[in-house]
Order: C-alpha cells, then structure tokens, then sequence
C-alpha cells in the first residue's frame, strides 16, 4: 500500500467518524427536545386534570399508549383553546372516553343444527 492509499483510507475513516459524532449529537437533540415536549404536556395536564382523572390516564396509559397519547392531545388542545372552564373530573373524563373510544363490533355466532 502507497502512502497515498493510506491517507485516503484515513481520510475517509476520519469522515465516517465525524459524521457518526454528529449524528450522535442530533439524536440526544431529539431526545432532549422529547424530554421537553413529554414535560410540558405532563405540567398542562397538571393543571387541566383532577388527581382521580389523572390515574385514569395514566391506568389506560398502561394498557393502550397511543390511545392515551391521542387523549392527552386532545385535552391539550381543548385547555388551549380556552375552552376548559375547571379542572377534568373523572366522570368528565370518562365520558370523553366513551365518545372517542370506538364503538366495539359485536360478534354473534350462531350455529344451525
């Protein structure tokens, strides 16, 4: 190998390893931007949610994430909005579940004899 192919080899290498460096510095920008997202959404739900409602986000949290991700925009919106007046109670809550959640299809298998 010839000193030229060598420092290419680095040269290359060098490249790889810059770029690996600032792809790594964009994802923990993208996690800290998360982090701040997540934390602001929590602190307004803070603020539009009695302690009962919030329990039952976080119980449908649990069980169906993206369901209660979309919940929680949905709640965000309305408080920004300005067209919450209190604070959620549970039993507000769960009829806003009621409405959102889709209708369940029910299945009846008969059999002829």
């Amino acid at each position: 190998m010839g000193d030229d192919e060598l420092a290419e080899i680095r040269r290359k290498r060098m490249a790889q390893m810059q770029q690996q460096a600032v792809d790594q510095q964009m994802m923990q920008e993208e996690m800290e931007r998360q982090k701040q997202a997540d934390a602001q959404l929590h602190m307004i739900l803070l603020q539009i949610l009695e302690p009962e409602a919030r329990e039952r986000l976080n119980a449908i949290r649990l069980t169906r994430p993206d369901f209660a991700r979309a919940i929680e925009q949905q709640l965000v919106q309305l408080a920004q909005s300005g067209r919450l007046k209190q604070k959620i109670t549970d039993a507000q809550l769960k009829a806003l579940l009621q409405q959102i959640q889709p209708a369940r299809k029910e299945f009846n298998i008969r059999r002829k004899g």
